[in-house]
C-alpha cells in the first residue's frame, strides 16, 4: 500500500515538473519567432521622410513691358467684331533680371476690343486689340495690356479728286449745251454726281495678315515663375 502511494506521489511530482518546463520555454520560443532572420534583433529603420518640393521663385514682369506678338490668323476692321478672339505667339522671349519667364514662341490669346468698318464720307476704319492671357509651362496666366489701335489711311484727297473731276465733266457738257450759263449749271450737276459717288465708295480697311507682328504693352505687372528649360 505504501508502495502504491509512493508511486502516485512520484507521478504527480513528475507531471508538475513537466508543466513548469513547458511554461518556461514558451516565451523563449515566442521571442525566437519574433526575431528577424539572421539572428539580429535590431528594429527596422523608420522610412525616410519625403522632401517637400520647393515652390518656384516668382518674378515680376513690370508694367510697361512690351510683348511683340506674331498673329496666327488674319484680322480685319471690315470682317471682325468686338469680342472676337485671336491667337498668336511671342516673337521674342521675355526676360526679367537675367531669367527667362516667357520663351520665344509662347502662345498668347487676345480679343478684338473694337472694330469699325470703313465709313462713307465721315470717319475712318479702325481696329482695337488687346491681349488677355499667355500660356506658360502649360498654364494660362491672365494679363492686362493697353489697347493696340490702328486707323485706316484717309482717302480724302482721292475723294476730292472724284468730286472735282465730276464737276469738271459736268461743266464741259453744260458749256457745249448752253454757253456760260450751261457751264455753271453743268458744274453744279456734275459736282452733285461726284458727291454721290463718294458716298457709295468705301474707304480703306485695317487689314492684318497672318504672321503680322504687333507690339502690346503690359498695363499691369504680372508675377510669373521662371520658364522650365526644355
Amino acid at each position: 500500500m505504501k508502495i502504491l502511494k509512493l508511486g502516485i506521489l512520484l507521478t504527480v511530482i513528475a507531471m508538475s515538473l513537466a508543466a513548469c518546463s513547458s511554461t518556461t520555454d514558451q516565451p523563449a520560443a515566442d521571442a525566437k519567432a519574433d526575431a528577424p532572420a539572421g539572428g539580429n534583433s535590431i528594429a527596422p529603420a523608420a522610412a525616410a521622410p519625403k522632401m517637400a518640393t520647393a515652390a518656384p521663385k516668382m518674378l515680376a514682369v513690370p508694367a510697361g513691358t512690351e510683348l511683340e506678338v506674331v498673329l496666327s490668323d488674319s484680322l480685319s476692321s471690315g470682317k471682325n467684331n468686338s469680342g472676337d478672339m485671336f491667337v498668336g505667339s511671342l516673337a521674342s522671349a521675355i526676360v526679367v533680371d537675367g531669367t527667362t519667364v516667357l520663351e520665344k514662341g509662347s502662345a498668347v490669346h487676345g480679343r478684338v476690343v473694337d472694330a469699325k468698318g470703313s465709313g462713307r464720307v465721315k470717319g475712318l476704319a479702325s481696329l482695337s486689340l488687346s491681349l488677355t492671357d499667355v500660356v506658360q509651362n502649360g498654364k494660362t496666366v491672365t494679363i492686362v495690356t493697353k489697347d493696340w489701335v490702328e486707323e485706316a489711311q484717309s482717302t480724302k484727297k482721292k475723294d476730292t479728286g472724284i468730286v472735282g473731276g465730276a464737276a469738271g465733266i459736268g461743266a464741259a457738257i453744260g458749256a457745249i449745251a448752253g454757253g456760260k450759263k450751261g457751264a455753271a449749271e453743268g458744274a453744279a450737276i456734275g459736282g452733285g454726281a461726284g458727291a454721290g459717288t463718294v458716298l457709295v465708295t468705301k474707304g480703306k480697311e485695317v487689314e492684318l495678315a497672318p504672321e503680322s507682328k504687333i507690339k502690346f504693352t503690359l498695363e499691369n505687372s504680372v508675377n510669373l515663375p521662371a520658364a522650365k528649360k526644355g
